[in-house]
């Protein structure tokens, strides 16, 4: 019985199988399956082992199928190492592989193990010719099944369903998706060619690409969000700086070393998490107490965030503007000001005491940073969008 399309020698065989395990693709999801345990907080090793290998089935499910499809159906590849007949028998195999470690596990844990656990073969499977045509699901497919693998594999080992596995796959699945709609931008003409509607193909490369960064950041700020409210460890949000930097190196390049610095990014934010929840190494340390400057507390901070409002000003080359733009409104924000203060809205007790023309000096620097930091962002982020240019325009 044999698989590989040149001929039946069983090392031949063996090669052909071997080559639809792509390890860029696998071990992420192996990965996920292990990070879920780790947030179980235990890795007993049956119930570890037969999520992964279902996982891990469930991958090469898809990869299969996906290389049947491109190349006996569709006709894109040049070349397959398994024959038509052996696609079917790998499928067959893998399947059966799936089924099996998920009843085990359903036995071993409970039915929702395999209930959540089953999902990741049908995405596997259906991914071609199905979902891959379809912007949302070829989009999501992947991350999505990253997602289920940190919550499978938490209830593996858990035996419930609990908020910190449900958050993190729902990071990921925002991580992942922005990911893949630069990774799908790399195809875009060959994917237009034949019709097949992928984020590019719909939105164009350029709203595509705003729209797989507007992904990113929600993943990042979901890290912040949920390590502030307690659910992530204290130490997640420095996975997040690390992968921002990725992604903002990453805003400067084409799709290819986009995607190539954006796929490495993810397995840094995905290490620097497990870091901070296996060994949460800022646990009990307090925030930062910058009230020890006292009444130039205030001052500081406004002297810190002006100096970056500045800098992202004069790198857009905007500080004319947005000078004209600040005085303008300076009058309406002072009388606010002025007014919240006298009747009592709020009081600033760390400050120097200095005031001029009715309020803290504080004050008066309050109502040119603030502007002047959300002029300066906005300058930036649209910097970018005029290097684009209509580009979005020409794609269509």
């Amino acid at each position: 019985m044999s698989f590989a399309r040149q001929d039946g020698e069983d090392r031949t065989d063996l090669g052909a199988l071997v080559s639809q395990v792509h390890p860029v693709f696998m071990l992420p999801p192996l990965a996920a399956s292990a990070f879920g345990a780790v947030l179980a907080g235990s890795a007993a090793l049956v119930p570890l082992v037969l999520h992964a290998s279902a996982t891990f089935l469930a991958v090469y499910t898809a990869h299969v199928k996906d290389g049947y499809v491109d190349f006996y159906v569709r006709a894109e590849d040049d070349d397959h190492p398994l024959s038509e007949a052996g696609c079917r028998r790998a499928l067959l195999g893998s399947t059966l592989g799936f089924a099996a470690a998920t009843l085990l596990l359903g036995a071993l844990v409970d039915v929702v193990a395999a209930a959540i656990t089953t999902p990741m073969w049908v995405l596997g499977f259906f991914h071609a010719p199905q979902f891959d045509t379809n912007p949302v699901t070829a989009t999501v497919g992947y991350p999505l099944g990253i997602a289920l693998a940190i919550v499978g594999g938490h209830y593996a080992q858990a035996g419930h369903v609990a908020v910190e596995p449900l958050a993190f796959g729902l990071v990921f699945l925002a991580v992942l998706a922005g990911v893949k709609v630069v990774d799908d931008a790399q195809d875009y003409a060959y994917d237009r060619s034949i019709g097949k509607r992928t984020v590019a193909v719909v939105l164009g490369r350029a709203r595509a690409r705003r729209f797989a960064y507007a992904l990113l950041y929600l993943g990042l700020v979901l890290v912040v969000l949920f390590a502030v409210d307690g659910t992530f460890p204290t130490a997640a949000p420095l996975a997040a700086v690390a992968f921002g930097v990725v992604a903002l190196i990453a805003t400067r390049a084409d799709a290819e070393v986009a995607t190539m610095l954006l796929v490495r990014g993810a397995y840094v934010l995905l290490a620097l998490l497990v870091v901070a929840v296996w060994y949460r190494p800022l646990a009990g340390v307090p925030l930062p107490d910058v009230g020890v400057l006292g009444p130039y507390t205030y001052l500081a901070t406004e002297v810190a965030f002006g100096a970056f409002a500045l800098a992202l000003l004069v790198s857009a080359r905007a500080l004319r503007r947005a000078a004209a733009t600040i005085l303008g409104l300076y009058p309406l924000a002072f009388v606010w000001d002025w007014y919240t203060l006298e009747v009592g809205v709020f009081a600033i007790p760390l400050r120097t005491g200095v005031e001029l023309l009715g309020i803290p000096i504080e004050e008066h620097l309050f109502m040119l940073v603030v502007p002047a930091l959300v002029i300066g962002l906005h300058e930036t982020l649209h910097e970018r969008d005029d290097a684009d240019g209509d580009s979005a325009g020409t794609d269509r």
